[in-house]
């Protein structure tokens, strides 16, 4: 995988109900997340949407936190 992220991301599997998978979060980007059929193609599916997220921030001037902020609570 090229791309990396400075943002810590958390990965966790999907149940039948939700279609299986892997699901893949940021927990110091608030709505951030994707998800693939493997964990190869979740993190990096995960990749395009922290890109995505912080750009669309820089557009509309909203805050951008800085990695390591979420506290886990």
């Amino acid at each position: 995988m090229a791309e990396t992220s400075k943002y810590s991301f958390e990965v966790r599997p999907l149940s039948s109900e939700d279609g299986k998978g892997y699901l893949v979060t940021f927990p110091d980007l608030p709505g951030c997340m994707s998800d693939g059929e493997t964990v190869e193609e979740a993190i990096a599916n995960a990749m395009d949407a922290e890109h995505s997220w912080l750009e669309t921030a820089r557009e509309f001037g909203d805050a951008i936190p800085e990695p390591g902020q979420y506290s886990g609570k």
